[in-house]
């Protein structure tokens, strides 16, 4: 199995707050990420396609075609936006870094698939939201 990673960043401003939980709760439990004019990070994401390379390219994927892939359906959406309120696919999603794995993982595996060797899927995404910490979404097979 070969495992190739195009990785990617963003900017984007969020607030870690569960409204179905009181002031009082979500200050306790999310501190200084659930403060009410929002906070940002410079994020990274990696995305991993695992599969064999096809015979006639030599690819499990083309990299500037899963550059694309992740520009149209996460970048051009999550850069420079508060994430909260200006990107429709996390809409009544708490961004937390757990919650954006799986988020951008379901944004992009269709398309990763029409687009990969045959019997190749999406193995992997991994967000930084600073330099010591990330999240990772392995979906089982």
């Amino acid at each position: 199995m070969v495992y190739v990673t195009r990785k990617v960043h963003f900017n984007a401003a969020h607030r870690i707050h569960n409204p179905e939980k009181s002031n009082e709760w979500n200050t306790r439990t999310f501190g200084k990420c659930n403060h009410h004019n929002w906070h940002g990070h410079n994020y990274v994401l990696e995305v991993t396609v695992s599969g064999m390379p096809d015979p006639d390219t030599g690819y499990v994927i083309d990299l500037g075609v899963l550059k694309k892939i992740l520009n149209e359906r996460i970048i051009d959406k999550c850069d420079h936006k508060n994430l909260n309120l200006d990107v429709d696919f996390l809409n009544g999603i708490i961004p937390t870094s757990e919650n954006l794995v799986i988020a951008f993982f379901d944004q992009i595996e269709e398309e990763v698939k029409k687009n990969a060797s045959q019997g190749s899927r999406l193995y992997a995404v991994k967000l930084f939201e600073t330099e010591r910490n990330f999240a990772e979404y392995k979906p089982k097979d």
